[in-house]
């Protein structure tokens, strides 16, 4: 009896510590990938890997992509039927929150907002922290004004530890005037103590020409932010 016991209770540790490092994975995904699901998963629902492929260079990379756009949208996609938009669109609904919801979960959603401080105090004062992750923000001004040097510092600032005003990440730049200057980027990394090699590493740059070129880096962009943090 005493010796079934302690079977029973060794098939239960072994049980929680498997269910402990299966959610310990899903978490370092998620740190890893972000909070968004990636297309792929719609194979498990039965939707062709072809489809998915075609999705995807038109630049639907998750469930989130394509449960916020008009299913017009995806319609539009050659090879893609009005049955086949219907049933992706369904599917990718079940995963992502689409209706009503308590002011209770969006104070919870917003406190996992990450602001990435700007390397000025009195910049992130008047931002009210920093930039805030999951927005768009604008940054213009007269010619020679710093717009430049403040997009250098802040490709280095989003890479840094959350405790030093980072985010952990890395950073996508598309160049349209052709004013990016590696070497700023090294000038900042020191100011941090940082490897210049690895904050290098972590900037994905493209050239960009022309709007028909920058709406091809924007989809590569979105293939690119679904895959990486």
């Amino acid at each position: 009896m005493a010796q079934k016991q302690k079977q029973k209770a060794s098939t239960s540790s072994a049980a929680a510590e498997m269910a402990a490092v299966v959610q310990q994975q899903q978490q370092q995904e998620e740190q890893e990938m972000g909070p968004y699901t990636v297309i792929e998963r719609l194979e498990q629902s039965g939707i062709a890997s072809a489809d998915i492929r075609k999705l995807k260079e038109a630049g639907f990379n998750t469930f989130e992509a394509i449960a916020y756009a008009p299913r017009k949208e995806l319609t539009a996609i050659k090879g893609i039927s009005e049955q086949k938009a219907e049933k992706i669109y369904l599917e990718a609904a079940k995963l992502v929150p689409m209706g009503f919801t308590t002011a209770s979960e969006v104070h919870l959603k917003r406190s996992e907002i990450i602001q990435i401080e700007t390397g000025s105090r009195e910049l992130n004062r008047l931002l009210g922290g920093g930039f805030e992750t999951g927005s768009i923000t604008e940054i213009f001004g007269e010619f020679r004004t710093g717009k430049s040097q403040l997009c250098h510092t802040l490709a280095v600032m989003c890479q840094l530890p959350i405790d030093m005003g980072g985010a952990e990440g890395k950073c996508l730049w598309i160049d349209t005037e052709g004013t990016f200057r590696p070497e700023r980027l090294l000038a900042v990394a020191e100011r941090f103590k940082l490897s210049g090699q690895d904050v290098l590493d972590n900037v994905a740059y493209a050239r960009c020409y022309n709007t028909d070129h920058q709406m091809q880096l924007l989809v590569q962009a979105s293939a690119m932010m679904a895959e990486s943090r």
